[in-house]
């Protein structure tokens, strides 16, 4: 397995903290991942062990007692982690994408005041954009912020927060039509405000409540979760930023960091597929001989190892561009697309191999089934990153007739 999915071109830090994030993941993820799986258990005891490792600081400048790593080394990192649980990578996603835009959009105030402890993993990020009625749509948001004179009221439902319990920062996306005439495109009223609150369920804070968790069929053990804001009160200076009407550019910054995340998770689920696939080929006999030996199964794990060198190499080009400083949404698109489309062809075929045995809650591959297609509509779902990717060659290749 180490033949696949390599990274050239890596500096001797970035090898080492790869190395220690592997390590970890073997001893300390894989061997317990099914079971609290099976329990919809936090992983407590493993989230405690990647805070002492500093990874919650990853990519939080060294000013803010961060390890200033780049986006690169972060979705390398989110890739090993995802090999041994998805879930555990879910975790660290919505915290980078909130201390990301913090770092980009954020003013010196709130960088100061939130980044050190984002870093030292005491303060833990959420994002919400989301709502019950409108999926990906996102300039249908109906939460509504209004001016009340230092503060702002905000009221609505929000959908689908991962780290929505465990958080005490919320990221949260709201309309706010102050100083924006009636008329002004959607995208151009929307505000980012940055939510303050105590980690668990109910009322969080005045005005502010987290049911319970969503029961879902994989992507089990983080929280994911509702928000519902009913006469909010939060101080003018908690709009990301201090300006209001940049909420929608600003998420959306955010959220290409998260594609890329996305695609990083689903090269690592796809990674330890194959993983499992391969070992029980060899280990399964058939016919007086394992089954690796038949060719059927030789072609179905040359076509699962093509594909995840393939959405590696892709994601790797992502995380590259991003931190270039140039524009990435059509690379990070693409690298979305088509990682999360092959993680789910690569489990399947892992699937496949294992026979009757794969549909066995004792068998891995039973989890890293359920998890997949999660990965299809995570942060877009593969229409949505069509939509971006025919956009953006359209205006790459703009025919001058």
């Amino acid at each position: 397995m180490a033949r696949l999915a390599q990274t050239a071109g890596l500096t001797d830090v970035q090898q080492e903290i790869l190395s220690t994030v592997r390590d970890f993941v073997d001893k300390e993820i894989i061997p317990v991942a099914t079971e609290l799986e099976h329990r919809d258990e936090y992983p407590q005891a493993i989230v405690d062990g990647l805070r002492e490792l500093g990874l919650f600081g990853l990519m939080i400048p060294e000013e803010y007692g961060g390890l200033g790593e780049s986006l690169l080394t972060y979705a390398l990192c989110v890739e090993e982690i995802a090999r041994g649980w998805m879930s555990v990578s879910g975790i660290i996603n919505t915290h980078f994408i909130v201390a990301y835009m913090l770092k980009q959009h954020g003013t010196r105030e709130q960088k100061d005041h939130f980044l050190p402890r984002m870093a030292a993993g005491d303060i833990r990020g959420a994002f919400s954009m989301s709502e019950p009625g409108l999926g990906s749509d996102v300039s249908a948001i109906t939460s509504k912020a209004v001016r009340d004179g230092d503060e702002y009221v905000l009221n609505g439902q929000k959908m689908w927060l991962t780290n929505g319990g465990t958080s005490s920062l919320v990221a949260v996306l709201v309309r706010s039509d102050e100083g924006h005439p009636e008329g002004t495109a959607p995208h151009k009223s929307m505000t980012t405000f940055l939510v303050e609150k105590e980690p668990g369920f109910g009322e969080v804070r005045p005005g502010l409540t987290i049911p319970g968790k969503i029961d879902k069929m994989g992507y089990k053990g983080v929280d994911t979760t509702e928000l519902i804001m009913d006469g909010l009160r939060v101080p003018a200076d908690r709009v990301l930023g201090g300006v209001t009407g940049r909420g929608f550019y600003q998420m959306m910054d955010g959220v290409e960091v998260g594609r890329v995340n996305v695609a990083a998770r689903g090269c690592g689920v796809a990674q330890r597929a194959f993983e499992l696939g391969v070992r029980y080929a060899q280990q399964r006999h058939t016919f007086g001989k394992p089954i690796a030996q038949h060719q059927a199964i030789q072609f179905k794990l040359a076509e699962m190892a093509t594909k995840v060198e393939a959405a590696h190499a892709m994601m790797v080009n992502a995380a590259r561009k991003k931190d270039s400083g140039e524009r990435n949404d059509l690379e990070a698109g693409m690298a979305k697309y088509l990682a999360s489309e092959y993680c789910k062809e690569v489990v399947e075929d892992a699937f496949r191999i294992h026979g009757g045995y794969g549909f066995s809650k004792e068998y891995e591959i039973e989890r890293l089934y359920r998890e997949a297609p999660m990965l299809l509509i995570g942060e877009g779902t593969a229409e949505i990153q069509k939509m971006i990717i025919g956009r953006r060659l359209l205006e790459e290749y703009r025919f001058q007739g």
